[in-house]
């Protein structure tokens, strides 16, 4: 691929701020490695953009060092709109890598400022990162098109049942129609499983008062899901533009460390493990990637995504899809895309060089009176 101008978007306004900072320098680091140039732009937990320098990309640094980004040598703060108007000025054009997790970043907000910059950027357009993003109607597409979800229910801050006794009775209703009577309380839209929390007793007040304060916490709609006891947990690489080329690698599995996979199980070193290579029948393999494409598909995502499942006994369920999945040291996706050739560089190179092909179909952005009906 020829070198490339590639700004790299790092942090942003959400709970998943320091993971993206992981993510972003390795996919920097690798992008460099192969030649392309790269610059850095931290969004900070308040929202302003920083230009860093080379030496603020350093992977080595930690991550509470970005919580000052002028110590680091960073041009800004600027809003949103400034910083784009200037990434839009640079000759070459840059290609936008979005590196960053959670909402603002992984949601369609930032995608739909690039849109309206006209930049080419990598992963999702805005409807599919929307999608992808919002577990509840990822569940409700997935159902729709007739692929296996978990139970589950919604409920949301503004809206009947409201109070926490109608909340628990709600939620004691749906735990009794489950074979486990526990239940999984989430946030809609985040990742990187914060705000999540197993309660084993649903007529236990106080276990289940933390549980929705605490998804509530980051998000005005909750899920509460089946638990579902000793299922495997599978994640899978997809990559691709086009419907009839898509690209799916593994699943690699996962063994939490914990009770389920939550932040420190994901991100603690030496909780949990994971393997590129399950003990799996090729059956379930097969039936993984066909159900990886069909809720890549039925988004309509392109660029890259990972799709997770869980595996109860014979039964495989589409667990979410996540657009912009981790790359950090621990995260399975670019070592899964191992199985199509890529190493870790070349998976980051692949995501930008879609990018650029999207783009180049796309209609001209720029009408004149004649292009009018």
């Amino acid at each position: 691929m020829t070198a490339r101008d590639v700004a790299v978007l790092i942090g942003g306004p959400s709970a998943e701020h320091d993971v993206s900072l992981v993510s972003g320098r390795a996919i920097a680091r690798g992008l460099a490695e192969r030649g392309h140039r790269v610059h850095g732009w931290l969004i900070d937990l308040g929202g302003c953009w920083w230009r860093l320098s080379p030496e603020g990309m350093d992977p080595g640094l930690p991550e509470a060092a970005y919580d000052d980004p002028a110590a680091l040598g960073a041009e800004g703060p600027w809003s949103a709109g400034a910083a784009l108007d200037r990434l839009a000025a640079a000759d070459p054009r840059p290609v936008v890598f979005i590196a960053l997790h959670g909402p603002f970043g992984e949601d369609g907000t930032v995608q739909a400022l690039c849109e309206a910059h006209g930049f080419a950027y990598t992963g999702c357009g805005v409807a599919a990162s929307s999608l992808g993003m919002h577990k509840g109607l990822f569940k409700l597409l997935a159902a729709a098109v007739g692929l296996p979800v978990v139970p589950w229910i919604e409920l949301h801050a503004d809206r009947a049942p409201a109070g926490l006794d109608a909340r628990m009775a709600a939620i004691a209703a749906f735990a009794a129609e489950q074979p486990d009577r526990r239940v999984i309380v989430k946030p809609a839209r985040l990742g990187s499983s914060v705000g999540i929390t197993v309660v084993h007793r649903t007529d236990e007040r106080p276990e289940l008062e933390y549980a929705l304060a605490e998804a509530f916490r980051y998000d005005d709609t909750i899920l509460v899901e089946a638990y579902l006891a000793g299922a495997r947990e599978l994640e899978a690489s997809v990559v691709g533009n086009d419907p009839c080329a898509i690209e799916v690698y593994g699943p690699g599995e996962i063994f939490p460390g914990h009770e389920f996979y939550d932040f420190t199980a994901k991100y603690e070193e030496g909780v949990s493990r994971t393997t590129a290579a399950p003990d799996l029948d090729p059956a379930v393999r097969e039936r993984v990637h066909s159900l990886a494409v069909e809720a890549y598909l039925a988004i309509g995502a392109q660029g890259f995504a990972r799709v997770d499942f869980l595996l109860a006994g014979k039964k495989l369920y589409v667990s979410e899809i996540n657009t912009i999945p981790g790359f950090t040291p621990i995260s399975l996706f670019p070592v899964l895309c191992a199985e199509g050739g890529y190493d870790f560089g070349a998976i980051a190179e692949r995501i930008v060089e879609l990018a650029i092909e999207r783009q180049a179909h796309r209609p001209a952005r720029a009408l004149t009176r004649a292009d009018l009906p």
